[in-house]
C-alpha cells in the first residue's frame, strides 16, 4: 500500500462478506483517493470454514488481529453495515487509537433502540425458515434480496447464489451472528470522536428510527436515503460515496 494514502476498511453485514459490495470497493479509492482493505468475518466468505463468534466483541479482536496481520496501517477509516457497523464501534472501544474515522450503515445498537426495531418483525418468519429448512442457494438469496434491496436489478441474485455455493455459511454461523448481534450493548457515550451514520428511509429489515435514535443519543450527523434499501451501498453507491465525501470535507 502507498504510504501516502489513508486506508479505509470496509465491512459486510450478517452472513455477508466482501464480494457482495461489488464495485463499491473500487468506487470508493477512487472517489476519497484512498486504499480500501475488505474483511470477511469469520464464518463468511473466504473465512467459512471457521466458527463465527457468538460476540460481537470477539469478532471486533479478530478484525483488530487482522489488520495487524495484514499490515494495515493505523489509525484507519472503517466503513460497515448492520452487524459489522456494531463491531466496528465495539473494535474503537477495545483497541483505542486504531480507527480514526467511522461510517456506520443502516445498524441498530441496544440500549437505544428496541427488539422489533432492530429485526422488523416482517422478516422473523422469513429467517426462521431460511435457518431450519433445507433450500436451494437461489431460494436463500432470492429471500434475502427480498428483504435488503429496493433498486438493484435482480440478476445479483444469481451473482450471490454462485458465491454461496462456493463459500457457503453454515446454519451455525448464521445463527452465531445472529446472536451475536441480538446479545450485543453498546456504550452510552460514542467510541470515537469522528462518526458518521447513514440510513435508509424503506429499510425493511432494521427500523431507520435506530439510527435516529443513535444519531440524538451520541450527536452524530445522520444522512437519510428516502427510498432505499438495507443495503444502501447496493441500492444507491453513488449517494453513499457524496454523503462520505461531502462529510469529510468538513474535515481540515
Amino acid at each position: 500500500m502507498s504510504e501516502s494514502r489513508p486506508v479505509w476498511v470496509l465491512l459486510r453485514g450478517l452472513t455477508r462478506e466482501a464480494r457482495h459490495w461489488g464495485d463499491f470497493p473500487t468506487s470508493l479509492g477512487a472517489a476519497l483517493g484512498v486504499e480500501v482493505h475488505c474483511l470477511d468475518l469469520p464464518g463468511n466468505g473466504r473465512l467459512n470454514h471457521l466458527p463465527s463468534p457468538t460476540s460481537v466483541e470477539r469478532m471486533a479482536d479478530w478484525c483488530h488481529e487482522e489488520i495487524v496481520r495484514a499490515g494495515v496501517r493505523r489509525p484507519c477509516a472503517v466503513l460497515a453495515m448492520s452487524l459489522s457497523a456494531m463491531v466496528t464501534v465495539a473494535w474503537a472501544r477495545r483497541h483505542p487509537g486504531e480507527i480514526g474515522r467511522a461510517v456506520l450503515i443502516n445498524t441498530s445498537l441496544r440500549p437505544f433502540s428496541k427488539f422489533h426495531q432492530r429485526l422488523r418483525p416482517r422478516n422473523y418468519c422469513r429467517i426462521a425458515r431460511m435457518l431450519a429448512l433445507p433450500a436451494s442457494a437461489r431460494r436463500i438469496e432470492e429471500a434475502v434480496f427480498r428483504m435488503t434491496t429496493r433498486r438493484a436489478a435482480d440478476s445479483v441474485i444469481a451473482e450471490w447464489a454462485a458465491w454461496r455455493v462456493a463459500n457457503p455459511v453454515s446454519r451455525r454461523n448464521a445463527l452465531a451472528q445472529l446472536i451475536a448481534a441480538a446479545a450485543y450493548r453498546a456504550p452510552l457515550n460514542r467510541p470515537l470522536e469522528h462518526m458518521l451514520l447513514l440510513a435508509s428511509a424503506r429499510d425493511d429489515l432494521v427500523a431507520p428510527d435506530c439510527s435516529r435514535r443513535l444519531s440524538r443519543q451520541w450527536r452524530l450527523p445522520l444522512r437519510l436515503h428516502p427510498d432505499a434499501g438495507h443495503d444502501l451501498p447496493l441500492d444507491d453507491a453513488d449517494w453513499v460515496l457524496a454523503q462520505v465525501r461531502d462529510w469529510l470535507a468538513a474535515f481540515p
